[in-house]
């Protein structure tokens, strides 16, 4: 006989995110529960930023290090001056130029905001998203919600409410977890993290929005190094990951890694080619937006496809409108063996 109590267990809940959702999650937030909820980038695992018990429910669900810090989520400037200090023109104008939207600024932390909130570090990162479904729930709950994305930690990061889904399904902490439904992520990586507490501003977390595009509000834009650990989300050496053996790999090791009879590989590539059987061919558009907004998908279904190792033939070295996916190919694929 089953046991009842596993019976009982509904695991997480889909939600369409309607008026009456967004209201039922609000309410979920205010008694100190988490919800998962869509943002353009990815989708985010809530709780209320000065609540400490939802932020500690947050770590525990992902697994997060209590040390990685969580980025809080704001209507607007406004509500971003409220929890934190250092506010100055250069944030105005960003916050004009991309708010809502995917950036992500560092400063300082206020005082009455819980330690929790920004991994014990006098920073915090805050941004205002541009998701309908992330905005009315901000509405709803009437205050600053810290979402990292809502997968375990050092996974895969979701992009639909399915990916949510799978991954808490069977966790008994995760029993009842509220889910709104949206549609697939736009953007489809992580914002762009910019720490607004040096200067010249330091972009800690490349993403959509690159050095390019803030030097002519900002003047120097500096780049943290790719690989390189820091006070950000998101940048951990190993994050982003496939449960399968990733690589990143050029042409020749690509044919290298297809002609091991006894391997079956899956290859994620922008460029026009096929492979034979038993091989898998996912194939992702050229242009840098397209990919990264479906750069998570293709990895999750590589997994799916429980194959030996996963081969991501490298694309756009040199330009810099790739260098966030570079990023998080680096990650997904970083201390895995050939």
């Amino acid at each position: 006989m089953a046991d009842p109590s596993i019976e009982a267990m509904s695991g997480p809940r889909l939600l369409p995110a309607d008026d009456t959702a967004i209201a039922e999650a609000a309410n979920a937030l205010r008694q100190s529960q988490v919800v998962a909820f869509p943002t353009e980038t990815v989708y985010g695992l809530g709780g209320g930023t000065l609540d400490p018990r939802a932020l500690q429910m947050i770590y525990e669900l992902k697994g997060r290090p209590s040390d990685n810090p969580l980025i809080a989520h704001v209507t607007g400037p406004e509500a971003a001056g409220e929890i934190t200090t250092g506010w100055d023109d250069r944030c105005s104008l960003l916050a004009e130029a991309w708010w809502p939207g995917p950036l992500t600024l560092v400063l300082g932390r206020a005082a009455h905001v819980p330690d929790l909130a920004s991994g014990g570090r006098p920073t915090l990162a805050v941004r205002s998203p541009e998701h309908p479904v992330a905005r009315s729930l901000l509405d709803a709950y009437g205050g600053p919600i810290s979402a990292p994305s809502a997968n375990r930690s050092g996974a895969i990061s979701p992009t639909q409410a399915q990916h949510v889904l799978d991954d808490f399904a069977g966790r008994p902490e995760a029993d009842g977890l509220i889910v709104l439904g949206g549609d697939r992520c736009s953007v489809g990586i992580e914002s762009t993290v910019l720490d607004m507490t040096v200067d010249p501003p330091r972009i800690l977390r490349p993403g959509v929005l690159t050095a390019e595009v803030l030097r002519p509000l900002l003047g120097e834009v500096e780049m943290t190094a790719l690989q390189q650990t820091s006070a950000s989300p998101g940048t951990m050496e190993r994050h982003y990951a496939p449960q399968t053996p990733c690589l990143l790999v050029d042409e020749e090791e690509l044919q290298a890694h297809l002609s091991q009879a006894d391997r079956r590989c899956v290859v994620i590539t922008s460029s026009r080619r096929s492979v034979s059987p038993p091989h898998v061919l996912i194939e992702m558009p050229a242009d840098p937006k397209g990919y990264a907004a479906e750069l998570y998908a293709a990895l999750r279904q590589a997994d799916a496809e429980r194959v030996d190792v996963v081969l991501v033939e490298s694309a756009g070295e040199d330009d810099p409108n790739w260098i966030a996916i570079r990023d998080r190919l680096m990650r997904a694929a970083s201390d895995r063996g050939s």
